[in-house]
């Protein structure tokens, strides 16, 4: 009997295979018997073969992208098309500082900031300090003598410098050269190359991922990951790109980051060196820093699923941007911050847009893309696509789930109402970061989420969870514009007096007064009109002006008539907004077409009410108290200043007052 199955990873039934093939042989008869010496060949042959099948198996799964699984393996599969795996990203801050030179003796004309370490983050119990560097110098004039450093863009980590001297021998042995420092941000790297160390003269090389327009005269270099989450760099050969010479000296400079790590950074220490234009160092007149952004985008080195996911996307766009699954793989190539893209066409617009495409971007740290990043993305996309097509970049449209939940408790089975509210608070942050949540046509499942408080402790016996939506409107400050704001959902209208939605506060052109946005139903309570209010005194709403808008409740659509808006109380990442909620028709939201799901942490509250029937204190339910469906009439959207001028009965909440306030 021949010896057929070759598949087999299992011990067992190796040796049973081999057992079979020599019951078939009568010159063998111990083979059957444990302990006998053939017995103890067949184990050997089995264990031998068990272990050069999985061998056999794990080069072939090691041999393509999909199924390889060492991060080794995966980066050189990747380089074989052309991909360069994302590096450690280090966070970022900008902090900006001033010098007095009014009291040096010698005036200076202008300050260096040198590169390398410039701040260090404050000191905080409990908490790691890091140090935040600049990958090159900054040199500033001094005008009346101050030398204003202004929006310094730091980077966090360790600053280094590797120095190579290229082969004298001729013809010169293949040199690799590596650097050995893993977390390298490789968008800091700094290449220089002098003729021999003793050059004072350094040529900068800059870097290139394409040989599209790289000519024997191109000063690049080329990098690509190895082993050990280490990089080398690659530079040309005299026909793509400059070659180097014999004893060139390279002088490579770098910042090593600890990624994710230090993000959310806002105070910081001066720690750096800074010098006058005769090469001597100040270090007096050195103002505070002050923070204009806090540390953000630090990540980690990209993932081997990611590099599985967008390596394969890379190559089938060969470096040009045709469809919208090629600005979708490119996207994240170019802004490392990217958690998301949504790509289409113009012509999926209404009415069509030709030879347009637009992308919108969820970044990992914040809701927006800074208008810096979008320009500068919008000048890189262009070396990618078709001639003729334009990318615009679109603000991420947030729709907003809100909850209120009344979560009943039986006291007799918990330690405290704080440990339950602390346990459903961690279950319900677990849904809102779910794949359910955060994406495009996403879909907050009321009855699913109301199972989620439900679960989370054998003392919750029920809950009561009302439900909001929330648009952010970005204004264009100064000048008059109309606004649309799409739900997608339908609004629930509670009230034929109005007040079903609110905003936060905001300042109108021709008034100093904080004004909000109100509504007022029409008959049949389908459509209705938009009017503005003032909070006067304690729960008393002043109209300021009607008929400045329209809303269709059914289509859960606003539209603001053309309005000068000239500051708001609300900023997000300083980026003035205005917040516009109300009830959605149903507790089921969804997001539609290009609306972006979250479900706002920050926004919802939960309180925890004790069930009097479950704990015994009214068995028949004579004091029980139960809470409403729907939300209350608060009518306004008030910042912590802002209440503290009112009278409120909750935190953040005006509430409806008289039937004077009504909006004729």
């Amino acid at each position: 009997m021949a010896l057929v199955n070759f598949t087999n990873l299992d011990f067992d039934q190796i040796k049973t295979s081999l057992k079979d093939y020599l019951r078939s042989n009568s010159t063998f008869t111990d083979y059957d018997f444990e302990g006998s010496n053939l017995s103890s060949i067949i184990d050997v042959l089995a264990y031998n073969t068990y272990i050069s099948s999985y061998n056999a198996n794990m080069i072939s799964n090691e041999v393509f992208i999909d199924s390889a699984t060492l991060r080794e393996n995966v980066v050189a599969l990747a380089r074989n098309i052309g991909y360069t795996p994302r590096s450690t990203t280090a966070a970022k801050a900008i902090v900006s500082f001033f010098v007095d030179t009014s009291g040096f003796t010698t005036k200076p004309v202008t300050l260096t900031l040198k590169k390398g370490v410039v701040a260090t983050s404050a000191s905080v119990f409990g908490s790691e300090s890091y140090a935040f560097a600049i990958p090159s110098d900054v040199t500033v004039p001094i005008v009346d003598g101050i030398a204003t450093f202004r929006d310094v863009v730091i980077y966090e980590g360790t600053y280094l410098t590797t120095n190579f001297t290229v082969s004298s021998e001729n013809p010169a042995p293949p040199t690799k050269y590596i650097l050995e420092n893993a977390n390298i941000d490789t968008s800091t790297l700094e290449v220089g190359v002098r003729d021999t160390q003793a050059s004072t003269t350094s040529k900068k090389f800059v870097f290139s991922d394409t040989l599209i327009e790289v000519t024997d005269k191109s000063r690049v270099y080329f990098l690509q990951e190895i082993d050990d989450q280490r990089y080398e760099l690659i530079f040309g050969d005299g026909v793509f790109g400059e070659a180097l010479k014999s004893l060139n000296f390279i002088e490579v400079s770098y910042i090593t980051s600890s990624g994710s790590a230090a993000n959310n950074i806002s105070s910081f220490s001066f720690n750096g060196r800074i010098v006058d234009n005769n090469n001597n160092l100040v270090s007096t007149g050195i103002s505070i820093l002050t923070t204009i952004s806090d540390s953000t985008g630090g990540k980690e080195i990209e993932s081997v699923d990611s590099i599985k996911r967008y390596a394969p996307k890379i190559y089938s766009a060969f470096n040009r941007a045709v469809t919208a699954g090629d600005y979708e793989a490119l996207v994240p190539k170019i802004y490392p911050e990217t958690e998301s893209v949504s790509v289409f066409g113009g012509e999926e617009m209404t009415p069509p847009q030709y030879g347009k495409v637009f992308i919108t971007i969820k970044p990992f740290y914040g809701p927006y893309v800074p208008d810096s990043i979008k320009n500068n993305l919008n000048t890189t996309l262009r070396k990618y696509s078709v001639a003729g097509i334009v990318t615009e970049i679109l603000d991420l449209k947030y729709l907003y789930v809100e909850v209120d939940i009344n979560a009943y408790y039986n006291p007799n089975l918990a330690s405290s109402s704080d440990a339950v509210r602390t346990v459903i608070s961690n279950n319900v942050s677990t849904y809102a970061d779910s794949s359910e949540m955060n994406k495009y046509g996403a879909k907050f499942k009321y009855s699913k989420f109301q199972g989620v408080v439900d679960n989370s402790s054998s003392a919750v016996t029920s809950n009561i969870t009302k439900v909001a939506m929330r648009r952010d409107m970005k204004p264009a400050l100064n000048q008059n514009a109309e606004y649309e704001l799409c739900f997608g959902n339908s609004f629930y209208v509670k009230s034929n007096d109005g007040y079903n939605i609110k905003s936060s506060g905001f300042t109108i052109f021709g008034t100093n007064q904080t004004v909000y946005l109100g509504d007022l139903p029409n008959e049949g309570n389908r459509t209705g009109t938009l009017f503005l209010f003032s909070l006067t005194s304690k729960n008393n709403p002043q109209i300021i002006s009607s008929g400045v808008g329209t809303i269709d409740y059914e289509k859960g659509e606003i539209l603001l008539k053309p309005i000068n808006i000239i500051g708001t109380s609300k900023k997000v990442q300083g980026i003035p907004i205005i917040e516009i909620s109300g009830c959605p028709k149903s507790n089921d939201v969804i997001g539609l077409q290009d609306l972006y799901l979250q479900l706002d942490i920050n926004n919802s509250t939960i309180d925890m009410v004790v069930d009097s029937i479950t704990s015994g204190d009214s068995t028949s339910g004579t004091l029980y108290t139960a809470t409403s469906s729907y939300l209350n009439g608060n009518i306004a959207r008030l910042t912590d200043s802002e209440s503290q001028n009112t009278t409120l009965l909750s935190s953040d909440t005006y509430i409806l007052g008289a039937s004077s306030t009504q909006p004729y």
